[in-house]
């Protein structure tokens, strides 16, 4: 019965939303492993991947279980398996964190055939979201794997509800919502919800799509940073469609948005290859 986020109201220290940037945790394993180029300022990167060094190399057991010392297991003392009864139905989602005084929230959603589960698994891919549980439980924040069921319409209603929930309890709280392959369904149906995009720290499309919906929506208007990172060689969702998506935007002067190519890369490369610290604290410093 989401536990912590229907327990009594918390006090909320003030001043707690002021600008703030996640601390470093095990960025020399995390970071980019070379930018090939640089366009627009900045925003467009396209960065070294190579499935040799950043699969094999890296994993002990190659896309099964990556090598112990990209992983620290310390917020599985702070994970727990949850559910919420919404008018849209029951969800399940997993959250990582202690909401005392929480600041920031990070969601992600899985894509086709994934559960709540993928997406706090300490060991495959590359332990990226085991990082990504550490950053949010080392930073104030907290980590919320969703399940998404078809993610169709009445997923979205679903994760919905679940963000107001965190949200009307974290009242200080921005959240960064991360959306991965088909899952960018969730990304662009809560993109135009006023209460949400109001809230938002940033918003991750990871081997997604872009959808036209999203310009001129609640979280265009409130100027909302949005990532999108891709493989270049994504047989799946070609990048040609991130590329044209990221322009689109690139015609709004100024809009906060990023491209993040990577070089050969596949579809589920930016699952694995996106340095989440780096993305969220671009994402707190624009908004």
């Amino acid at each position: 019965m989401l536990s912590w986020c229907l327990a009594a109201a918390l006090t909320f220290l003030a001043g707690q939303a002021q600008s703030f940037e996640l601390a470093p945790f095990k960025d020399r394993l995390f970071a980019y492993p070379g930018i090939l180029e640089s366009r627009d300022g900045g925003a467009y990167l396209i960065v070294d991947y190579d499935e040799v060094r950043d699969i094999n190399r890296r994993d002990q057991v190659p896309e099964r279980r990556v090598k112990r010392k990209y992983v620290d297991l310390s917020p599985r003392r702070r994970q727990s398996d949850q559910v919420l009864q919404t008018s849209a139905g029951e969800i399940r989602f997993i959250a990582v964190g202690d909401p005392r005084n929480a600041r920031i929230v990070t969601m992600y959603v899985h894509g086709r055939g994934g559960d709540r589960k993928q997406g706090t698994n300490d060991y495959t891919f590359g332990g990226n979201f085991n990082r990504i549980k550490n950053l949010m439980l080392r930073n104030n924040g907290i980590y919320i794997a969703p399940d998404g069921g078809e993610l169709d319409e009445a997923a979205a209603q679903r994760i919905r509800h679940l963000v107001l929930a965190v949200l009307r309890q974290l009242r200080e709280a921005k959240i960064v919502l991360a959306c991965g392959s088909a899952g960018g369904t969730v990304c662009h149906a809560l993109a135009g919800d006023d209460a949400i995009a109001a809230r938002m720290a940033g918003m991750a499309l990871l081997g997604s799509f872009g959808d036209e919906s999203f310009i001129g929506s609640a979280a265009w208007r409130h100027r909302v940073p949005l990532l999108i990172a891709h493989g270049a060689a994504d047989s799946v969702i070609p990048f040609a469609n991130a590329e044209s998506f990221y322009r689109a935007l690139r015609d709004t002067p100024g809009y906060p948005v990023r491209l993040v190519r990577f070089e050969t890369g596949g579809h589920g490369t930016p699952i694995r290859m996106t340095d989440w610290r780096e993305t969220i604290n671009w994402m707190l410093a624009a908004r």
